[in-house]
């Protein structure tokens, strides 16, 4: 489209006011709309000056110049016009102006600001819109706005209101235009019977929605474990020399599992041994002397109390020297760090070295958070999400659950719960994943606010 109009146009009204509108859909954003508004208009009647005003930010355009100066003289006398002229009892109707319309403060100034008539075209707010405000365009010229003018102007007002509000879309999450939906709903349904009334209607619908019982849950870390594995100990205090065999392999029972340095316990068994056997050919001197002495035959008791102490000694030496080399208690898979670790480290009696498990003996473990806890029956379902098979779910039924909770290795506490597998998992023991504990059957309702409740409950003195 073109500004100027052709002769054609020119002789019709309504092509120009078309042209117009087209002109206004095209728009590219407000500033032109106004610009439009303010400079092109005047292709439907000849006026001298133009000018844009809103309630919500005063003076927005103003023709002749691309940004008006809202402090200056001019400008802060049309803004008291407008507002003025918005107050009005007949506001929300296009009419024709003179001086004499205005209050007396501000006709003294008429002449020096506008020509002798003008014509004033109201905007309606829409509140529920963004970019809606009270407000209206002035267009002032020399000589009087025709009937057939203010026709034109006022239709033309509609058309550009309409492509202004256009630029500024309502934001779906606004809370005026969801407070004016709702009151219009609750209007429509005002004069129908209660039990009718779609606000109603969904209220009870909520509640009986509400009131539908699920099962409460919890989700909780969790792991395939040894049921009854054999846990093995170290039998003494040394360092460990070699393992004979290697993690997750299969054992039989009595085959080595690892041994101790034995050189330390080997020569200290040699020493005793042969102490034992210094003091049994002492025994035996002093046995022959006492045919013929007998002040040795006192000795025969005191070397017979050290004979005993020196084998109790070389006795328990070989017995620790036995026990350096550790067996397995039963067939199973043995579960124990890397063996390196472990190789030349210094142990104590009872210090936990490996397991020894029944691959098929495994059950589910559990950690339930402090804040996820919630009441569980014995026996009640368990299903193991692993995160090697995430999309078929282990069941299992819980076998107890920790009173107190544990501090676990991140530094968090948590209940430690265990599950008896209800089906062979065919799956091996350490594999971890998302363990789901089913708890009692509640309404939805109580499902959906337990967490918050509680967060709220720690923070309140009620």
């Amino acid at each position: 489209m073109t500004d100027l109009a052709t002769p054609a146009q020119a002789a019709s009204p309504l092509l120009l006011l078309l042209d117009l509108a087209h002109r206004a859909r095209d728009a590219s954003g407000p500033d032109e709309l106004a610009f439009m508004l303010m400079n092109d208009s005047r292709v439907l009647a000849p006026y001298r000056q133009a000018a844009l005003w809103f309630e919500a930010s005063g003076i927005r355009a103003l023709s002749g110049v691309m940004q008006p100066e809202a402090n200056a003289p001019y400008a802060l006398w049309l803004e008291q016009v407008c507002r003025a002229l918005a107050k009005a009892p007949d506001s929300a109707l296009p009419r024709r102006l003179t001086a004499d319309d205005l209050p007396a403060g501000l006709a003294l100034e008429w002449q020096e600001w506008l020509p002798a008539e003008a014509l004033w075209v109201p905007f309606a707010a829409s509140p529920s819109h963004p970019g809606s405000s009270v407000g209206g365009f002035l267009v002032a010229g020399e000589a009087p706005f025709s009937d057939d003018a203010i026709a034109l102007f006022a239709e033309w007002g509609q058309i550009w209101r309409h492509a202004w509000l256009a630029c500024f879309r309502p934001s779906l999450w606004s809370p005026g235009q969801w407070r004016q939906a709702l009151q219009s709903w609750r209007q429509r349904n005002a004069r129908l019977p209660w039990w009718k009334r779609r606000p109603n209607q969904l209220a009870l619908a909520l509640a009986l929605l509400l009131l539908v019982p699920v099962r409460l849950t919890v989700l909780a870390q969790g792991e395939l474990v040894p049921a009854r594995p054999a846990v093995i100990r170290a039998p003494l205090d040394g360092v460990i020399g070699q393992f004979q065999v290697r993690p997750n392999e299969l054992v039989k029972a009595g085959q080595v599992l690892f041994s101790f340095d034995d050189a330390p316990i080997s020569s200290r068994l040699e020493v005793a041994r042969q102490a034992l056997a210094t003091a049994e050919v002492e025994y035996r001197q002093f046995a022959q002397m006492a045919l013929s002495d007998v002040r040795s035959k006192g000795q025969l008791a005191v070397l017979l109390g050290k004979i005993g102490e020196k084998r109790a000694e070389a006795e328990f030496l070989a017995s620790q020297f036995e026990r350096s080399r550790v067996l397995a208690p039963r067939d199973g898979v043995v579960l124990f760090d890397d063996p390196s670790e472990w190789i030349g480290r210094p142990v104590q009696t009872g210090e936990r070295v490996m397991r020894v498990a029944d691959p098929q003996d495994v059950e589910i473990e559990a950690w339930i958070p402090i804040g996820d806890a919630i009441p569980l029956a014995e026996g009640a379902a368990v299903s193991l999400y692993l995160a090697a098979n995430p999309f078929s779910a282990v069941p299992g039924t819980l076998r107890y659950l920790n009173h107190d909770a544990t501090l676990r290795p991140d530094g968090s506490y948590a209940y430690r719960a265990r599950a008896a597998l209800q089906a062979p998992a065919g799956q091996r023991v350490g594999l971890k994943g998302t363990a789901k504990l089913h708890g009692d059957w509640v309404p939805l309702g109580y499902w959906i606010l337990r967490r918050p409740l509680a967060s709220i409950r720690q923070y309140l003195a009620i």
